[in-house]
């Protein structure tokens, strides 16, 4: 006797959304009936066909069985904020399946690529003998890739990655035609995209919509938060303003300072120092205060913060000290001079040491189970 498990997913929950049926849906008429409704909800969605085709593989399996045999059929469905949430309800629903059907092999019906990531989460549960993928036909020509085009910018999924991207290039091209000696703005766009593809590369994308989906589950958080990183681009607009100034008022001043752009590099970071200072604290702080409302706050953030005061502390000394050397001044290495220039370093380090001893020791009594009045 073998048991087969006809199996489509939907990872976005357009069934949930628009027809209204809740996952997992098991059982021919019950999936004959959602894919009606579905298709009824909304004509144009690419689900009602995949279903529709695992129908078809269902009935198919079931002629050519033989009478000891059995055929399935299922409806996976995750959720329409497409992750690991999704994810894991479509596990927790395939699991529900296979405990009441004990299937022996699956066979999965999807409409593309983005149901077919789910793949491994389903073979690790259940042999997977066939994959088939629904394509519908459609008319070719212009008329079918205007379709298209429509779609694609009607569908939220696609409409950031297509629309954000061309507008940002139009948008610097235009102002590159418009303003006065506009070409650096045109040159940019290369550049512009040089950094959007290293990001790419670099997976930055996940992290960033892996932090705005946090901010968008806590709603209280992210207020906070957003107002930090409003800080944290304030800050760093300062410091380029700061930086500019100092690079401009040296520049015109009538007896040159010795040391050349050397010096120049170094009065105009040590001006825009604390401004950048700032910025990294307020971007720092923005990630305690969502992984404290997510509930995932392990004390490593304050540590960060506090090394951040030991940074700053010794990059100012350090900068100042260049400074002194580099316009010639010379540096005296007595007691009072090195206290002078660099007091401020050993006290933030002692306050890092006392920190990090605290968080420890916060971090080894929460482990042990009892309470400590923290």
């Amino acid at each position: 006797m073998v048991r087969t498990l006809v199996m489509t997913v939907d990872r976005d929950n357009d069934l949930g959304v628009k027809a209204g049926i809740r996952g997992s849906v098991v059982g021919r008429r019950q999936v004959l009936t959602a894919a009606l409704r579905l298709g009824i909800a909304d004509p144009e969605e690419s689900d009602t066909n995949a279903i529709l085709g695992a129908l078809h593989q269902h009935d198919l399996l079931a002629e050519q069985a033989e009478p000891s045999d059995a055929v399935e059929i299922a409806i996976l469905t995750g959720d329409e904020r497409v992750g690991i949430k999704s994810d894991r309800m479509i596990a927790q629903q395939l699991e529900d399946v296979i405990s009441e059907f004990q299937p022996d092999r699956g066979v999965l019906v999807t409409d593309g690529m983005e149901d077919e990531s789910i793949m491994p989460i389903l073979s690790s549960r259940l042999s997977i003998d066939h994959v088939e993928k629904i394509i519908v036909r459609q008319s070719k020509g212009i008329e079918g890739t205007y379709y298209y085009i429509v779609k694609a910018i009607e569908d939220p999924r696609w409409r950031a990655k297509l629309l954000v991207p061309l507008s940002i290039f139009m948008m610097i091209l235009g102002l590159g035609m418009i303003l006065p000696n506009g070409s650096a703005l045109i040159g940019a766009m290369p550049l512009i995209l040089g950094i959007y593809l290293l990001f790419k590369g670099l997976g930055a994308e996940q992290q960033l919509e892996r932090l705005v989906r946090e901010m968008r589950e806590s709603a209280d958080a992210a207020i906070l938060s957003s107002l930090l990183w409003s800080i944290t681009g304030v800050a760093v607009l300062l410091a380029v303003v700061e930086g500019y100034d100092t690079f401009t008022e040296i520049d015109n001043m009538s007896i040159r300072p010795e040391g050349g752009a050397f010096y120049v590099g170094l009065k105009v970071l040590q001006s825009a120092l604390t401004w950048i200072v700032l910025g990294a604290l307020a971007f720092a702080l923005s990630l305690m205060v969502l992984r404290w409302r997510k509930g995932t706050f392990t004390g490593r953030s304050i540590l960060i913060v506090a090394f951040g005061f030991v940074l700053w502390t010794m990059s100012k000394a350090t900068l100042s000290v260049a400074i002194t050397i580099v316009s010639g001044a010379g540096y005296e290495y007595d007691v009072s001079t090195i206290m002078a220039d660099w007091g401020d370093t050993l006290v933030a380090l002692f306050i890092f040491w006392a920190v990090r001893v605290g968080v420890r020791s916060w971090v080894t009594r929460q482990d042990t189970g009892r309470y400590w009045g923290v």
